[in-house]
């Protein structure tokens, strides 16, 4: 089941005197997709790591389904949201069938193997994101848009009600990037996701929040918030929009500025 999201005057950084995101507030409705975007150093990644519970914030809020995820013990939290990160993938001494069965850790008694339903789970995941004929694969023998796809089948076995992805689309070829975005509308999950490419934030997104400088600098819609103004601001180059010819979305080039 989706849950909405609330962040309320977000606020996080090394020390008080260098804050990395200031004043961050927006909504996400349960069941629906929001891609934050923004230059390299923008505040993208450090906003997610205070809302998956990994950064605690200054100060503000993030509401989850209406709790607060730093006023609830971690294991809830581990069942509320799932979170697919871009830092360097560790090498598990596990097999894939295996790294996707961790998912399911969070739902289970540690001194009970894993159930029928666990198993059920595990095996649509590995299907959903072709990675059956890699299931008894060494993880560590992957290819990166292998090992990102455990990762993210991995995510959907946690059976969350948020997912959390930042730029899951790294390593992917167009086929699997399309896959991905195919099977986050299907599952109907509600998604943070952070992006560098504004077309595939443009096609997947119900709203797209734009950062700068650890700040928002436009929320909404992707057709009326990626604008060739504010892609200036946010991204310090000229845009030129047309509509996709089969979804409608904008459709994004771009030039240096001179």
């Amino acid at each position: 089941m989706a849950v909405d999201v609330k962040v309320r005057d977000l606020c996080w950084g090394p020390h008080k005197r260098r804050r990395i995101i200031e004043a961050i507030s927006f909504d996400v409705q349960a069941g629906t997709t929001t891609a934050i975007v923004g230059a390299n150093g923008a505040g993208k990644s450090t906003l997610l790591r205070s809302i998956y519970r990994q950064n605690r914030p200054d100060q503000g809020q993030v509401l989850v389904g209406g709790q607060d995820v730093w006023q609830v013990p971690a294991r809830d939290v581990a069942r509320l949201i799932a979170a697919v990160l871009q830092e360097a993938t560790p090498d598990f001494a596990f097999t894939v069938r295996e790294v996707v069965a961790m998912g399911r850790l969070p739902h289970r008694d540690a001194l009970l193997a894993r159930s029928k339903e666990d198993e059920a789970i595990i095996e649509q995941a590995l299907s959903d994101f072709e990675l059956i004929d890699l299931a008894d694969r060494p993880f560590s023998t992957l290819s990166g848009g292998e090992k990102q796809r455990s990762l993210l089948a991995r995510a959907i076995v946690q059976q969350p009600q948020l997912v959390v992805l930042d730029e899951p689309t790294n390593h992917l070829d167009i086929r699997h990037q399309l896959e991905i975005v195919q099977t986050l509308r299907r599952l109907r999950l509600t998604v943070l996701v952070t992006l560098h490419d504004l077309n595939l934030a443009a096609a997947l997104a119900d709203q797209v929040l734009v950062m700068r400088g650890g700040r928002i600098c436009a929320l909404g819609p992707p057709e009326t918030v990626l604008t060739p103004d504010t892609i200036r601001a946010a991204f310090d180059v000229a845009a030129h929009i047309d509509c996709h010819p089969r979804t409608g979305r904008p459709r994004f080039s771009f030039d240096l500025l001179s």
